[in-house]
């Protein structure tokens, strides 16, 4: 059983490694390509854990669906019964995590829709009244359209120019879904403690990806670059007293350093052997999960199958 515990070790041990990597390496790409890049790596390092607890789980099941007395299986592996506890309380604990994490998220829509109701406006746009300053995009709920929230008092703070960047930024929110990709990350931070590391990672990420949508979409960056900048200063004080609202908005993340991106050039495509070779080190790192798991499953499934076989024979 040694290579059992080296392969749950392993597995395991895997997403410690993996999350600084897929940051390093969504520093390096396009906004919307390090997305993807941080999404699919939380879902397949959260994958490969699951894996692992569930063939751990399984040993004792398995051993009575080929018949094998429990006491056969702990001479050869005595800790399989409480390895076996262990990974069901971790999946238990797992479960009551995700579970509170989507009942969270589901409230935050709720609670965001009975707000909408005070809002007017046309299309896909709703004017909030109040001095409060703020933006977010709600996305789609029980069969009603996403839409953009603003409040009045933000608009009175920005220029027209200004309003027509805001109103970019959310409605690319909209348009890539950016909600599930936030909460594919965050239902994965339940399943591995590493994982936490990803979700601001993404969440910068997220904003910048609407960022550059409403630099495209109004041709000029250095007017976007203001618009961020001053859509969070006159929205910072509020957010700063009662913690902000919980979904995508503007003034979310890291402004500086997004409002800096935008000064530069639009960002393209990585180039040069670093790159490169980040993306085949978190290739490799994520890669080892699922294999490490696959491997754990058969190598327990054998092992049982060869203890039914010796019990049959004996």
């Amino acid at each position: 059983m040694t290579l059992v515990l080296v392969l749950v070790v392993l597995a395991l041990a895997v997403p410690w490694g993996a999350a600084p990597v897929a940051r390093r390496l969504a520093a390096v790409l396009p906004p919307r390509e390090a997305c993807w890049t941080l999404t699919a790596a939380a879902l397949l390092l959260a994958g490969g854990t699951i894996a692992v607890l569930i063939g751990l789980f399984h040993v004792p099941f398995l051993a009575s669906l080929e018949q094998v007395p429990i006491r056969r299986v702990l001479d050869v592996w005595p800790a399989a019964v409480p390895v076996a506890v262990a990974a069901g309380s971790v999946m238990l604990a797992q479960v009551v995590l995700a579970l509170r994490r989507w009942f969270r998220h589901r409230s935050v829509l709720e609670r965001a829709w009975r707000l909408a109701a005070r809002g007017t406006g046309d299309g896909d746009l709703l004017v909030l009244p109040g001095d409060d300053v703020d933006a977010f995009a709600l996305p789609g709920h029980r069969g009603r359209t996403g839409r953009i929230m603003v409040t009045v008092g933000m608009l009175r703070a920005l220029g027209p120019g200004e309003r027509e960047v805001l109103l970019a930024h959310e409605r690319a929110h909209l348009s890539g879904r950016h909600h599930l990709f936030s909460a594919v990350v965050d239902l994965s931070t339940a399943v591995h403690p590493a994982l936490s590391s990803l979700r601001a990672s993404l969440q910068f990420h997220l904003e910048r990806w609407a960022d550059e949508a409403a630099a495209t979409a109004v041709g000029d960056r250095r007017l976007a670059a203001a618009a961020i900048a001053r859509a969070a200063l006159v929205g910072s004080r509020r957010r700063e007293a009662g913690g902000g609202y919980p979904l995508l908005s503007v003034t979310s993340g890291p402004v500086p350093r997004r409002v800096e991106a935008l000064l530069l050039p639009e960002p393209v495509g990585p180039r040069g052997g670093t790159h490169r070779a980040g993306a085949l080190g978190l290739a490799a790192t994520v890669a080892v999960s699922a294999p490490a798991a696959l491997a754990l499953a058969y190598g327990l499934h054998e092992y049982v199958e060869y203890a039914a076989v010796a019990v049959r024979g004996g």
